[in-house]
């Protein structure tokens, strides 16, 4: 069959789907029927859903060729990341501030209830920040705008709506960081602890609430990955008058904790030593 001649004679109409489509079509088989199948067999399906959802069609029947299962175990995390996106369910924003104490839970209080599914902050020695944060949203709903407006409410904080920036996606979630601060008599020490949490929608909201506000956050990072349990890691820049209470605090608030400070991880990648400190 010549595929030119097929083309021209017998297709009526054609339509492209992003990787993240297919990935959500996947998805959508798998909760059909309980099977995987590979991208390029989910494609005619992320094609229906989408031709369905651009012409308005109803009361008709459509029919699928899903070939083949040409995908493998390391394949599937990949997928499942990119199905939310592909499925318009989850947002990303950065958010820009000037460092202020309680500014972090100012941020979380934005996005209410909703699962946030990842939370990335570095402060370093200049006095405005960045944060990358991505929530859970209904497609069908305002929850987007919503989340967005909440922020820009305050005048201090400049938000950038990053959900359809492929660099945002697939990389600067992977390689925000630095550094950090530089410790000082005044300020203290950085001390990192690692915390765990049950996983829920405003879990993240009510953990970050039971956190003391009297030190400044240094770094916080968390991503839902589906589990029962989420972790957070958070750095505090902490005097060191009150760092024998850190534990004791922690403690009071429920919440378990690990103190990280002297992770090998975070020294080699986000610790900056005294050596390093440039006048």
């Amino acid at each position: 069959i010549n595929a030119e001649y097929g083309a021209h004679q017998l297709v009526d109409d054609m339509v492209t789907v992003t990787t993240d489509e297919m990935c959500a079509a996947i998805k959508d088989v798998f909760e059909d029927t309980r099977a995987v199948c590979e991208p390029a067999g989910a494609l005619a399906i992320a094609g229906m859903k989408k031709y369905c959802a651009e012409t308005d069609v109803t009361g008709e029947t459509y029919v699928c060729i899903n070939s083949g299962a040409n995908t493998n175990f390391d394949r599937l995390h990949y997928i499942a990341e990119r199905t939310e996106l592909g499925e318009r369910r989850e947002a990303i924003v950065a958010v820009r501030f000037p460092e202020a104490l309680g500014r972090f839970l100012t941020i979380v209080n934005a996005v209410g209830k909703r699962l946030c599914t990842e939370l990335s902050y570095r402060r370093d020695d200049t006095k405005e920040g960045v944060m990358y944060l991505a929530f859970r949203v209904d497609p069908t709903t305002t929850d987007r705008e919503d989340v967005i407006s909440a922020l820009q409410a305050d005048p201090e904080l400049t938000v950038v709506d990053l959900t359809d920036d492929a660099i945002a996606t697939l990389h600067i979630r992977h390689l925000g960081g630095g550094l950090g601060v530089r410790s000082s008599e005044n300020e203290g020490e950085e001390m990192v602890y690692r915390f765990e949490f049950p996983e829920r929608p405003g879990a993240l909201l009510k953990f970050a609430s039971k956190l003391p506000t009297a030190w400044t956050v240094t770094l916080f990072h968390y991503r839902n990955h589906g589990t029962a349990y989420a972790s957070a890691l958070m750095g505090i820049l902490v005097p060191s008058s009150d760092r024998s209470r850190v534990d004791s605090l922690f403690d009071e608030s429920g919440l378990r904790f690990w103190n990280e400070s002297d992770n090998e991880a975070f020294k080699l990648f986000l610790k900056k030593d005294k050596e390093q400190d440039t006048e």
